[in-house]
């Protein structure tokens, strides 16, 4: 028998269970990204290395705007990990663009 999660009182195994049960408006920005990372390495959680990414980058914007090849130094993220963040951040820049350029029509 499945039981429902209390939200007051959670206790989810990942951050992909939190945004499943309350919402991806309630993550915080390391985790959002450490479920886009996917997993962790030995001894690293993907919201381990979520937290060290944008602590180095100081935010969102920051590592949205590094080349490729910063992101290598950090221990635990390889090729598929970088280009689902690449991806990510194309997708997002994407949809900024698509609404600037609904606004900008709408201002005409």
């Amino acid at each position: 028998m499945e039981t429902k999660k209390n939200i007051d009182n959670p206790q989810w195994g990942h951050p992909g269970g939190k945004l499943r049960e309350i919402g991806a408006d309630k993550l915080s920005d390391a985790e959002l990204l450490s479920i886009i990372i996917g997993s962790g390495t030995k001894g690293k959680s993907a919201q381990e290395i979520a937290e060290e990414l944008l602590q180095k980058f100081d935010s969102f914007k920051g590592l949205a705007n590094q080349p490729l090849h910063q992101l290598i130094s950090i221990k635990g993220l390889g090729d598929v990990k970088i280009i689902r963040i690449a991806a990510t951040f194309e997708i997002a820049k994407r949809i900024v663009q698509q609404v600037l350029q609904e606004y900008e029509q709408t201002q005409k």
